[in-house]
């Protein structure tokens, strides 16, 4: 159901106070006009903290720097006049005592009236003494139809015709944007070069990731990373490469849903995280990185606003890959957590969004320690899959060297004795493989001569690698995959060849 057609529902329903939390006060305003204009003419008053009331001669100007002066113009209007009330940024005086009484006493006269209250705000903080007395409206970011007909609109001002797969482009590059930045960025292509061009994609991509920032939630994350940067992992890598096509039309017409989502669970340093910008990359589609811990604000009710913005954004910005990094720490001890259950109340918008998500956005959520995630995280239908990442086996690590040292020093790759590293170094991860291969290099390059393998076995030497200094809590996630609790991300890791002589049993 599209916002005027939920909108016009209230006011028929005589929903008296509706909340819209939005940043396009614009584009709600114009929306709510038409919806009046729709059902019969309803006059539509407009009012602000600065100017009062607008639009209206007899009441120009009427509670100025007033909001409760403001509130009092409904009860002086005839009962059987038809109105809508929009009345801006009063969400600043909903903890006065007197506009929140005000409110709950308008409430019980607008049931039987032909009026309504719309209150707009940038974000959404409700009294708990009002909750019962307001009803939020979420207003979506324009989709696809409304940014390919503000982009044509333009066109045409211009004389100026695209071909359709450049609109096409240019129209899913604004997804995401507000209908008022769209304009701006658009403004300045044409001022740049008194037209629009395909180049000018990247504009809007500025433009997209300057957005993002400012949502101090999201992070526009620059994906560079490929597959055949990860070393191992190759039932991963197999289950991910099936997907590729997974967001194309062609799949549509197929019958295939979108992919959901996977969650990695596994030991720090083994590859978790660059598997989520390695996904990004290889399906090419944008890659937004959740910072769980930026949803939790001060202010009554700015948690769980987060949380719809969050969504908000990553469904306008789709297909889309949304990376939650450490998802066990934002949620981990819910019930113990004195917070007045906030974090609870966000934990669940979250779960249920991944659950019944139907947007094509893929959500990659990284954990360390499994026994810190709520069971709800681990249910069935909230992700496509759950992988467990182990520590690599001595083949594995024998691909991790080959990924560094041929990023690092491709052309006299043979001089290193890859076997022997990946013999030498058990039980190291690949942040540890990673982390030897910088210190030997800082070893050869304080003796002014290239590293060699020696150097790197000097620096492993003095690693003390996770598995040694956390041997409880690994021992307890490998036990854990054991029990089939999760798939195996490799296919010849240390973990795999113990499970497979489980199930050979004993000879």
């Amino acid at each position: 159901m599209s916002f005027r057609d939920e909108f016009e529902l209230l006011l028929r329903a005589c929903y008296p106070v509706i909340y819209v939390p939005t940043q396009e006060e614009e584009r709600v305003e114009a929306a709510i006009a038409q919806s009046a204009k729709q059902l019969g003419g309803r006059a539509v008053y407009i009012w602000d903290f600065v100017e009062g009331y607008q639009g209206n001669l007899n009441d120009a100007g009427f509670g100025r720097r007033n909001p409760l002066q403001a509130l009092e113009l409904v009860e002086k209007l005839p009962a059987t006049a038809p109105a809508i009330f929009i009345l801006r940024d009063f969400h600043r005086f909903l903890e006065d005592v007197a506009i929140a009484r005000k409110l709950r006493n308008l409430a019980r006269l607008l049931k039987s009236q032909p009026k309504n209250l719309v209150l707009l705000s940038p974000q959404l903080t409700i009294p708990d003494e009002l909750t019962e007395t307001i009803t939020v409206q979420e207003f979506p970011l324009p989709q696809a139809i409304e940014i390919r007909t503000e982009i044509e609109r333009l066109l045409g001002s211009l004389g100026q015709t695209l071909p359709s797969r450049t609109l096409d482009e240019l129209v899913r590059s604004c997804q995401g944007l507000s209908l008022e930045r769209i304009r701006r960025v658009l403004a300045r292509a044409i001022a740049t070069h008194s037209e629009i061009r395909p180049e000018d994609v990247e504009l809007i991509l500025q433009e997209k990731r300057q957005t993002i920032r400012q949502t101090q939630i999201l992070d526009f994350y620059p994906a560079t990373e490929q597959i055949s940067d990860i070393g191992g992992l190759d039932n991963l890598k197999d289950w991910l490469l099936r997907r590729g096509g997974a967001f194309s039309e062609r799949a549509r017409q197929y019958g295939l849903p979108y992919p959901r989502g996977l969650l990695l669970i596994g030991i720090q340093g083994t590859g978790k995280s660059l598997t989520a910008k390695a996904i990004a990359h290889h399906w090419h589609l944008p890659l937004l990185r959740l910072d769980v811990g930026r949803l939790f604000g001060g202010l009554v009710g700015e948690s769980e606003a987060r949380t719809r913005q969050m969504i908000q954004v990553a469904e306008a910005l789709s297909p889309c890959i949304l990376w939650i990094d450490e998802i066990d720490k934002a949620f981990a001890g819910l019930e113990g957590k004195g917070d007045s259950g906030t974090a609870s109340r966000v934990f669940g918008t979250f779960i249920t969004w991944l659950a019944e998500k139907t947007s094509p956005v893929f959500v990659v959520a990284t954990a360390n320690n499994i026994q810190s995630l709520p069971p709800e995280m681990l249910r069935k239908g909230r992700f496509d899959e759950i992988f467990f990442v182990g520590l690599p086996s001595q083949e594995e690590r024998r691909a991790i060297f080959n990924v560094h040292l041929s990023r690092l020093r491709p052309h006299n790759l043979k001089t290193y004795e890859v076997d022997r590293l990946a013999y030498e170094t058990p039980d190291f991860s690949g942040a540890e493989i990673e982390q030897a291969i910088i210190e030997a290099m800082h070893i050869g390059f304080s003796q002014d001569r290239d590293f060699t393998t020696d150097d790197i076995l000097e620096a492993a030497s003095q690693i003390v690698p996770l598995a040694q200094t956390a041997k409880e809590q690994i021992q307890f996630l490998q036990e854990w995959a054991a029990a089939g609790k999760a798939r195996l991300a490799s296919k010849h890791s240390s973990l795999s060849d113990r499970i497979q002589r489980q199930l050979q049993g004993p000879e």
